[in-house]
């Protein structure tokens, strides 16, 4: 050890690589994300404490962040940093997404319900009247305009 607890740099470890537990996408640590994005190991481990954030764990418990949780962080980091949105506003965001994605979910499941049906006995006519009732595009979610 250097002074003040430091390593000296012959004893560095080397750069964090992605780790790739069993079947699974690429992992990155803590201090590989914070750097990557911008932010502070402390304000990824503050989302996390607020439910915003969900790293899976090592066996010695480190943090491991996915693809998925990088995509969030981004969404995280785009309402509070270029919409000024608080984290309160950011858990509701979040649980609104969730529950949009849900319903989109559920709302195409029902028409290829609907469909399904009307393909097993519909009288001719009635298919075209119906698929005109039905008729839903694929929906996205709304996201905020990107600033540039």
């Amino acid at each position: 050890m250097g002074p003040r607890g430091k390593r000296a740099p012959e004893e560095a470890s080397p750069p964090a690589e992605p780790r790739t537990p069993p079947g699974r996408g690429k992992y990155y640590m803590i201090s590989v994300v914070a750097k990557s994005y911008g932010v502070h190991p402390q304000t990824l481990r503050l989302y996390e404490r607020e439910g915003l954030l969900k790293p899976s764990r090592t066996e010695g418990n480190t943090r491991l962040y996915s693809e998925d949780d990088l995509r969030q962080l981004e969404v995280i980091l785009n309402l509070t940093r270029d919409l000024g949105v608080n984290l309160a506003g950011v858990e509701i965001v979040l649980n609104m997404r969730r529950k949009m994605e849900q319903m989109q979910a559920e709302m195409n499941e029902f028409v290829a319900h609907v469909r399904q049906e009307l393909e097993r006995g519909a009288p001719a006519g009635l298919q075209e009247k119906l698929d005109a009732l039905v008729k839903v595009p694929p929906a996205t979610i709304v996201r905020a305009p990107e600033k540039g």
